[in-house]
C-alpha cells in the first residue's frame, strides 16, 4: 500500500497550500497570527454615534446635577471625567451622585484631581466596583492614576499626573505606541500654565503633552474652571500650531488639547494675557457669561469610523465651540467618506 506524502505549507496570514504527491491545492484559512489577534482585539470600532462626555471640577450641588441630566439628556453613551468629584471628601456621596442621575451601570471613569487624593481610596474603590458592571470595559493598571481602557473600541488613558504617581510620561509613551485604536483620549486632571486661561501654574510638564501628541491622542484635562480649546497642534512645548482649520485631523503628531472645568463646582473668569494666545480656538469663561457644561464628541459619526464631531454645550442649552475631527492615527485607514461639513450641533 502506497503512503501518500503529505506536506502542509501556511503563507501567513490567510492561505494554507496542501501539497499530496506532486499535486498542490491552495486554499483559504481563518487562521491568523498571534499578532494579528492582538491587534484586531484593539482595533474595533467604536459603535455609530458613539457620544462621550467630557468633565470636570463637579462639586455635588445643583450646577453637578444639571450637568449630568443634560449628559443623560443629550443621550451620551459615557463619561470621562477629569477629575476633582464632589469636594466632600466624600466617595460614597458622588457615587450616589452618579447613580441617582445616570443610573448604578452607566459608563462612568475618571481620573484623580487634586480635592480627591485624600479620600482616593474610597473614590478608585468606588470606579472600581463599577468598571466591574460596565461589560466590554477594560481597564489595566492602577485605575485613575496610571491606568489604560478600552471601551467600544475607544483607547484612554487615566492619569494622576501633578498628583499621584511617577513616571506618567514613559508610561502614555510605552501604551500608545503599543496601540491600534482609531480614537485615542490622554485624561487627566492638572495643566501647564499655557494651557488654560485661567490662574492655574505648571504642575504637569510638557512631558506628558507631546507623549500624547506623538501617539496621535486627543488631550482632556479640566481643573481651572473654565473652557478653552486649541488648534491642532504639532508642538506644545513651544505652543506650534499646526492648523486652524475648523475640521481637525488628527494624526501620530498632531492633535489638540481642551480644559472642560465647569462641571458644576463654579465658574471662573479668564486672564486676558492667557486668553488672548493664538493658539487658542475657542474660550468660553465668566468673562462671556458661561454656564456649566460639558463636551461632548461624538464617534464613527454616521459610520464612518474616522470621523468625529464635538461640541460644547451649557446648561442653558448655548453652545460657544463646535468642529469637526477625522482621525488619521491608524495607518491604512480608507479615506472615503470622510469629508466633513459643519451640519446641525446635536441639541
Amino acid at each position: 500500500m502506497r503512503i501518500a506524502k503529505i506536506s502542509i505549507v501556511m503563507l501567513l496570514p490567510v492561505a494554507v497550500v496542501l501539497c499530496l504527491n506532486n499535486g498542490c491545492v491552495a486554499g483559504e484559512t481563518s487562521m491568523t497570527t498571534q499578532q494579528e489577534h492582538h491587534e484586531t482585539r484593539h482595533r474595533a470600532s467604536t459603535p455609530p454615534n458613539f457620544m462621550v462626555a467630557f468633565l470636570g471640577d463637579q462639586g455635588e450641588r445643583e450646577g453637578a446635577r444639571a450637568v449630568l441630566r443634560m449628559v443623560k439628556n443629550e443621550g451620551a453613551d459615557m463619561v470621562l471625567h477629569q477629575g476633582d468629584f464632589d469636594y466632600e471628601d466624600d466617595p460614597e456621596l458622588w457615587d450616589q451622585l452618579i447613580n441617582d442621575l445616570l443610573g448604578t451601570h452607566f459608563p462612568y471613569f475618571a481620573s484623580v484631581g487634586n480635592h480627591d487624593d485624600d479620600a482616593w481610596p474610597g473614590y478608585q474603590q468606588k470606579l472600581q466596583a463599577r468598571l466591574a458592571r460596565i461589560p466590554d470595559a477594560t481597564c489595566e493598571g492602577d485605575l485613575g492614576i496610571q491606568s489604560a481602557c478600552r471601551y467600544k473600541g475607544l483607547f484612554f488613558i487615566l492619569s494622576g499626573v501633578g498628583i499621584m504617581g511617577s513616571n506618567h510620561e514613559q508610561y502614555i509613551e510605552a501604551q500608545l505606541s503599543s496601540n491600534h485604536a482609531i480614537w485615542s483620549i490622554c485624561s487627566w486632571h492638572e495643566n501647564q500654565k499655557l494651557m488654560q486661561v485661567g490662574s492655574k501654574k505648571d504642575t504637569v510638564g510638557w512631558g506628558v503633552y507631546e507623549a500624547c501628541r506623538k501617539g496621535g491622542a486627543i488631550i482632556a484635562t479640566a481643573h481651572s474652571h473654565t473652557y478653552s480649546r486649541t488648534h491642532l497642534m504639532d508642538n506644545f512645548a513651544t505652543q506650534s500650531i499646526a492648523s486652524t482649520a475648523t475640521t481637525l485631523r488628527l494624526e501620530k503628531g498632531k492633535t489638540f488639547a481642551f480644559v472642560s472645568g465647569l462641571g458644576g463646582k463654579s465658574i471662573r473668569d479668564q486672564e486676558e494675557e492667557l486668553a488672548k494666545n493664538p493658539w487658542w480656538a475657542s474660550v468660553y469663561t465668566s468673562n462671556q457669561g458661561a454656564n456649566y457644561g460639558a463636551l461632548f464628541c461624538i464617534f464613527n459619526e454616521n459610520g464612518v469610523e474616522n470621523r468625529g464631531r464635538c461640541y460644547f454645550k451649557d446648561i442653558d442649552g448655548n453652545v460657544p465651540d463646535a468642529f469637526m475631527l477625522v482621525s488619521n492615527v491608524k495607518p491604512g485607514l480608507s479615506s472615503q467618506n470622510t469629508s466633513v461639513s459643519t451640519g446641525r450641533v446635536l441639541s
